[in-house]
């Protein structure tokens, strides 16, 4: 009677034991680089593309997402204007393939500024007022009056005159004035 009593208890316990996970048993356990496959290949499934979807679209985690515009402010200004950051953007600009890209990417954005600052009534007053300072006006003239200025001036004049297009206007207004100086001759 005995032995049955423990015959019973003995064929649960090995059933059990036989139909538990390999990890419960001390078997095999799945590994970092296994799990890490599982995941990825979960992701790229459609059901997995839509579970972030739906995860990104919630609101709470698009505020989680979202930065605070004070920590970014203050974050690219440390890092930006630190004097190691300065150093970095000294030698990063001293490369002139960078400091070229960097001009062309910026070239449209910094002409629309401008145009759009031109139109802008207290930017124009500013100019107007910084151009009336005595001090400019004087570097500009001593600007215009330079050698360096003068053979600029006569470098754009000579390309200008040589130009197709500039020598068809010249022609044209040449022609205009000789009519109306033969017309005013005749009406003598």
């Amino acid at each position: 009677m005995k032995v049955k009593k423990l015959i019973l208890p003995l064929l649960i316990t090995m059933l059990l034991s036989s139909c538990a996970s390999p990890e419960a048993s001390g078997g095999e356990q799945i590994d970092y680089e296994e799990t890490k496959k599982m995941v990825v290949d979960i992701l790229k499934t459609d059901d997995g593309k839509k579970a972030l979807q739906e995860v990104m679209a919630d609101d709470k985690m698009k505020e989680t997402l979202v930065m605070d515009q004070k920590v970014v402010s203050d974050t690219i200004q440390q890092t930006l204007t630190s004097e190691a950051a300065t150093e970095i953007w000294k030698k990063t600009f001293s490369d002139a393939k960078f400091a070229e890209g960097v001009a062309k990417n910026m070239r449209t954005e910094n002409e629309q500024l401008l145009k759009d600052l031109m139109k802008d009534p207290e930017y124009r007053a500013m100019m107007i007022e910084v151009f009336q300072e005595p001090e400019i006006q004087k570097e500009m003239a001593d600007a215009l009056k330079s050698k360096e200025y003068r053979e600029h001036l006569q470098t754009v004049i000579s390309e200008t005159l040589e130009s197709p297009l500039y020598k068809v206007k010249i022609q044209e207004l040449l022609l205009k004035a000789a009519e109306e100086k033969q017309q005013a001759e005749e009406k003598k």
